[in-house]
């Protein structure tokens, strides 16, 4: 099925993710189309930014999880605000990719409040995996299956995933879509963030080599 725009559609599978709305979207990375989906199990409302023609093989990808903090308020705590930029850049560099921003996946999926409550725990001396399991809550409880639900119904077959994270690869293998390669997405540590990353890499299995290197100090620069 082929939409107005010329877009390749294909039905999102058991009609559990419903294409609602596509606008284009002029950003400072680029000009997108911002393609809207209801998730009709979990009721959460999705988005996906596409740039170029997507559809077929090897796309640059980005499953990027909601982040209120670090993404609309440039938090240090975490990388997430930084990655989103960055990801958005590469993609307009590449020429064509998605992103798919991944509402009520806030804190790896326990909520903001509860994220927040994460973090107090953490600025007492937990780590984000102690602080999240001292609140009774699980350490990752997010779910990528309407991630590859819009990925299908785009009609992109297999990704360039840019991720550190192997949970992402395995979950998209899992509801059939291909990952050609896994693309490192990484971003300079800081100083408030560095126990926090490493965490990710010890504890979680995040692909972070580079956290070897010095923390960007938050000070360089003023006088």
């Amino acid at each position: 099925m082929t939409d107005s725009d010329g877009t390749l559609r294909m039905d999102a599978r058991a009609k559990n993710t419903e294409r609602m709305a596509t606008v284009q979207l002029s950003t400072t990375y680029g000009v997108f189309r911002a393609i809207g989906y209801l998730d009709r199990i979990r009721g959460d409302e999705q988005i996906a930014l596409v740039y170029g023609d997507i559809t077929g093989e090897d796309v640059l990808a980005r499953l990027h999880s909601e982040c209120l903090t670090g993404d609309a308020f440039g938090s240090r705590h975490c990388e997430c605000g930084d990655q989103l930029s960055a990801a958005l850049r590469a993609i307009v560099s590449e020429g064509r990719g998605v992103l798919v921003y991944l509402r009520g996946h806030e804190g790896r999926g326990i909520g903001l409040l509860a994220k927040l409550q994460a973090m107090q725990l953490q600025a007492e001396g937990m780590d984000t995996v102690e602080a999240n399991l001292a609140l009774g809550l699980p350490v990752d409880s997010r779910d990528y299956g309407v991630a590859a639900d819009m990925l299908h119904d785009l009609g992109v077959r297999s990704v360039r995933l840019m991720s550190n994270n192997p949970l992402k690869r395995e979950a998209l293998l899992r509801h059939g879509i291909r990952v050609s390669e896994q693309v490192p997405l990484l971003t300079q540590p800081r100083e408030e963030n560095i126990v926090y990353l490493r965490a990710k890499r010890e504890r979680m299995g995040h692909l972070l080599p580079h956290l070897d290197r010095p923390p960007l100090d938050r000070t360089a620069g003023q006088s």
